[in-house]
């Protein structure tokens, strides 16, 4: 099995569309990205970034008493690494066994509608890899279509972030579509809990996470997949 999991950045910086001109500065959290990365990293694996755009990413929720994060952001190989990203078009999807979209605000304007990385999330998962998202990462799942012509997400359950938790946070009116309805016109069943409270889900071979107190719980569930080597993905 690969031991390369490819993490997906965002390359927008704010919640709102690109033209506008009094949005909130966003980006991915850097939480969402540490913590994953540490799990997974730590059980032997590493890791590329990716963003729609390559290049130039952007961060939100930079809070550096958390260790994990300041210990990403401290290393400037690693932080270089998530401030310079790989664009789609130099990813190859045979090398790596997962695929987890990170989490963000942000991610709701860029991700959608990125067909480079949604061919790279179908082919991993078609080859018997992993896709994973967590919070607003689930946003880049929404138009993942595989060989068939079926949504990736059709019949499977989801966990992303929810429209009460969009409510506590100011956000429901800003977001340009709420996730949970559009999963579930995509066929997937939305499973929410309570509010900003850990929750994870695995169907088939696809984790998603709730929020961000969710994202260390998505990395472990991934791991528990990639040591089955489910469908043997070599």
């Amino acid at each position: 099995m690969s031991q390369c999991i490819l993490f997906v950045l965002t390359s927008h910086d704010s919640k709102g569309p690109a033209d506008a001109t009094d949005d909130v500065p966003s980006g991915f959290y850097l939480s969402w990205v540490s913590h994953p990365y540490n799990v997974l990293m730590e059980a032997g694996f590493s890791v590329d970034f990716v963003s729609p755009k390559g290049g130039k990413t952007y961060v939100d929720g930079l809070n550096l008493d958390y260790p994990v994060n300041a210990e990403l952001w401290h290393d400037a190989k690693l932080r270089g690494a998530t401030e310079n990203t790989l664009a789609p078009l130099q990813i190859d999807p045979d090398v790596y066994a997962a695929i987890l979209y990170a989490g963000g605000h942000a991610m709701m304007w860029n991700f959608p509608d990125n067909v480079e990385l949604a061919a790279i999330a179908a082919r991993i998962y078609e080859d018997g890899g992993v896709v994973s998202a967590v919070c607003h990462g689930p946003a880049g799942l929404v138009n993942i279509k595989l060989s068939d012509g079926h949504y990736l997400v059709a019949d499977k359950v989801i966990s992303a972030f929810t429209h009460d938790e969009e409510r506590a946070v100011g956000l429901y009116d800003t977001a340009p579509f709420m996730l949970a309805d559009v999963l579930q016109e995509r066929g997937a069943r939305h499973l929410s809990a309570v509010n900003f409270q850990a929750q994870i889900v695995v169907s088939e071979r696809l984790v998603t996470g709730q929020n961000p107190i969710s994202a260390n719980g998505v990395a472990e569930a991934m791991l528990t997949l990639l040591a089955s080597n489910v469908d043997g993905r070599a």
